[in-house]
């Protein structure tokens, strides 16, 4: 199916089923401990031995020389695999780093052995025994020190509209100011794992991946076989915030185990190898500059960013919400990567707009402070309904501006004291920030099957992936609305390369497209019911286990009384994007607390409004939405790989040291969802929103800390040597 137009008489206006606050069907799968996680296949395939990954100790040089002797010695060891014995490999398109290093070492942590053995705790007391004979080589650790060096990226150079030098030189109101923000880890609760299995030559991984037709492309090509003779399984992901878009080494050496070992092999990266080993978000240098007219309204605004990478990854994307947030003639928009042999960067939830938006939206605070403006009123006053560089195209839906009138009035906004380090609480200085949030509206093609069986009970197929997000349930309301069965009728099977290939779960996409993929399918299916019980499908209704058409209402369940009816299809988007820009808006409103003492910041109450399009399940979305706030507030106090710029390695590679947010840190949190059916979006007429509500908390933050105390902090993450010489005298 080609969605190409907003699509009239639609079976999922009906909104009895989806739009509707539903609990997760795999909550009790998930608190009973009877949903397979990546690790947990314990009963699927017999004999199964255990790998232990080795790392390597240097951040850059060679391999001379590995002696695994006495590892291979060591108690109940099977087989130890280094890229001396793996055989030819390939590399995937998606990865920056090679999976199995050697000799050359591209990054600390980079995989350069595994060591297989009848149990986990023998593999990993061999895998302490190889003895590997490096030659340490001097590498690029700092981004602040390769900036001269950085060099435009190829892949995204940036934009420009107007005259940005001459308007910015003219403009009686100017801001010219960096801001950056730290390396940060992903840190799922599931660690990255894989069980792998061979038979003959064909190959089965159950892993723990948010793409699985990614992972099984990319795995076929590192291993040099054909596509189809791979299967990925991942039914249920633990969490990955993108750090499981992309193949790692853990599927990678499991395969490589199990064939070395002839018998199925699982693996599971210990936390303190996946910061390095694995990929994360990279840093950021930010450099705004804003120029506007006395009366506030921007005349000049310019975006650069710097991020580094390994010579094929890279930049972070930070600058591409400033081409289309607020409106101004003249605008500059660029990236520059820099060399760095750190582990790879690349997506961790809202990349770009997230560590953009933590950049950005401090700057404008800082222009309406500048204009002497309300930082509500001022960027209301620069919204635009049509992207700023193409005046004819329109945004599909865009409501901004609603989002920040409703938040400032649930939030008591018109309380806040506009002069800094007014407000206290006793020996708590108290402030209100705000800041816009914004994510661009991605779809991808997508695919399902269904099946109708005898009884009613609809079975819905896609290699669509759960990652504690609710696709199993918005997935089911999708189906139970298109074919009129309840909830509890609808099987919904995921994360299997044999079923059709879905979006996958990642850049906000996942929800929105899949859910379009099964309505096609559902379409598709509801085309021949109607045909198998003599109804025109046009006129054709379905709804309460029934078929109706022409006065007549006949059973769902007699269409497939002599067999179980399939349908598949794929929905397709083609054109729309290219006539509307399509995103999603939030307003995000904090309110803090800050120690006038110990500069101690304390998050007090936090609200997020969304304009997101149709919400499928108000539940789910709300606990996307409040996850995504928790961690807003991880990147604006607290997370931050730190950079051993000797050796070449992130020193915080653990959850003892990387800190995030914990319960004790969360205040009260409301989300208003505002109703934004967007008709272009899809059939759905939904978009995304669980990274909307990470785009624009930390600044909001940022903002409020400002407010509190006068301290204006532009370097994250924001602790407390960076508000203290500022506070206030303590009275």
């Amino acid at each position: 199916m080609k969605f190409d137009k907003p699509a009239n008489d639609n079976p999922i206006d009906q909104l009895k089923v989806v739009g509707r606050a539903h609990d997760r069907i795999d909550g009790p799968l998930k608190t009973t401990g009877t949903a397979h996680y990546a690790y947990e296949w314990h009963d699927v395939v017999p004999d199964v031995a255990y790998g232990y990954v080795v790392g390597s100790s240097i951040a850059k040089g060679r391999i001379n020389a590995i002696d695994s002797r006495a590892a291979r010695r060591a108690p109940g060891v099977i087989t130890i695999v280094t890229a001396d014995n793996a055989g030819r490999l390939g590399k995937g398109e998606m990865n920056a780093a090679t999976l199995l290093g050697g000799p050359d070492i591209q990054h600390y942590h980079q995989a350069i052995a595994v060591v297989v053995a009848e149990t986990f705790e023998q593999a990993r007391a061999a895998a302490a025994l190889i003895q590997v004979d490096y030659r340490r080589e001097r590498g690029a650790w700092d981004l602040a020190k390769e900036k001269p060096a950085a060099k435009p990226d190829e892949s995204d150079p940036g934009k420009k509209t107007g005259d940005f030098a001459s308007a910015f030189a003219a403009s009686p109101v100017k801001l010219d100011a960096l801001y950056t923000t730290p390396d940060q880890s992903h840190m799922a609760m599931e660690p990255h794992a894989s069980m792998a299995a061979w038979d003959g030559d064909k190959l089965t991984v159950w892993t723990s991946n948010q793409m699985i037709n990614w992972c099984r492309n990319e795995l076929a090509k590192t291993l040099n076989l054909p596509v189809e003779k791979v299967r990925v399984l991942s039914p249920y992901i633990g969490g990955g915030f993108g750090g499981k878009l992309f193949l790692r080494s853990d599927a990678v050496l499991a395969a490589l185990g199990a064939r070395a070992a002839k018998r199925p092999v699982k693996i599971m990266l210990p936390r303190p190898l996946i910061p390095n080993n694995t990929t994360h978000r990279p840093a950021t240098i930010q450099h705004i500059r804003i120029g506007a007219d006395q009366a506030g309204h921007i005349t000049a605004i310019a975006h650069e960013s710097w991020s580094g990478n390994l010579p094929d990854g890279k930049s972070e994307t930070a600058v591409q919400q400033t081409e289309l947030l607020y409106a101004g003639a003249n605008r500059l928009t660029g990236l520059r990567l820099a060399r760095l042999d750190l582990p790879e960067g690349n997506a961790m939830r809202a990349p770009g707009e997230a560590p953009g938006l933590m950049a950005l939206e401090i700057a404008i605070d800082e222009m309406a402070e500048k204009v002497g403006m309300d930082p509500i009123a001022f960027r209301i006053l620069n919204d635009t309904q049509v992207d700023p560089s193409n005046p004819d195209r329109p945004f599909s839906r865009r409501q901004l501006i609603e989002c920040l009138r409703t938040g400032a009035e649930h939030f008591g906004w018109n309380r806040r004291n506009a002069r800094p380090a007014q407000v206290r609480d006793g020996r708590w200085l108290t402030g209100m920030g705000v800041a816009a949030g914004f994510r661009n509206n991605l779809v991808m093609k997508s695919g399902a099957r269904v099946h109708l069986d005898s009884k009613g009970i609809v079975t819905v197929e896609t290699d669509m992936t759960d990652i504690g997000t609710g696709s199993y349930t918005i997935i089911a309301q999708t189906a139970a609305e298109m074919l009129g069965v309840p909830l509890e009728n609808v099987v919904v099977r995921l994360g299997d390369s044999d079923f059709p290939v879905s979006a996958g779960s990642g850049g906000q996409w996942g929800a929105n497209s899949s859910t379009a993929g099964v309505y096609a399918a559902c379409v598709r299916l509801r085309e021949t019911v109607a045909k198998k019980l003599g109804f025109d499908p046009d006129e054709a209704i379905f709804i309460d286990k029934q078929v109706r058409a022409g006065g007549q209402s006949i059973p769902l369940t007699e269409a497939a009384a002599s067999g179980i009816l399939t349908a598949e299809d794929t929905i397709e988007f083609a054109g729309l994007e290219e006539k509307y820009q399509q995103s999603t808006f939030a307003g995000h409103f904090i309110e803090v607390g800050v120690d006038i003492a110990t500069g101690e910041v304390r998050v007090r109450r936090m609200l997020a409004v969304c304009a997101a399009g149709r919400i499928l399940n108000p539940k789910t979305a709300r606990s996307q939405v409040i996850g995504a706030m928790t961690m807003g507030v991880g990147a604006a106090l607290m997370e931050e790989l730190a950079v051993d710029t000797r050796l070449g390695y992130f020193v915080n590679h653990d959850l003892a040291a990387y800190e995030v947010p914990v319960h004790a840190d969360i205040p009260d949190q409301e989300v208003i969802f505002l109703d934004d059916t967007d008709p272009v979006s899809s059939p759905m007429k939904a978009k995304g929103v669980g990274e909307l509500g990470l785009c624009g908390v930390s600044a909001a933050i940022a903002n409020a800390i400002y407010n509190a105390t006068g301290v204006r902090v532009r370097d994250y993450p924001i602790t407390l040597d960076k508000l203290l010489k500022g506070l206030p005298t303590l009275t």
